[in-house]
């Protein structure tokens, strides 16, 4: 069983910094927030993703190619 962090010590990533890290653009990281394949905490007007969420997705679609 794996223990959560604390929020304190979560790393949180802009819409943007998450695009760069996918290299996709930053529509398509709102259309994965809103349709809630990518978790996010709302901040205001913006949105934050927490930095494991980002890792956890990509591994989860990463695709070996044969």
């Amino acid at each position: 069983m794996t223990t959560k962090p604390a929020l304190s010590e979560v790393r949180f990533l802009t819409v943007a910094e998450v695009a760069k890290v996918m290299r996709v653009s930053k529509m398509t990281v709102y259309r994965l927030v809103h349709s809630g394949e990518l978790p996010a905490v709302r901040v205001g007007r913006s949105f934050r993703v927490p930095e494991t969420a980002v890792n956890e997705y990509l591994e989860q679609a990463y695709v070996e190619a044969m």
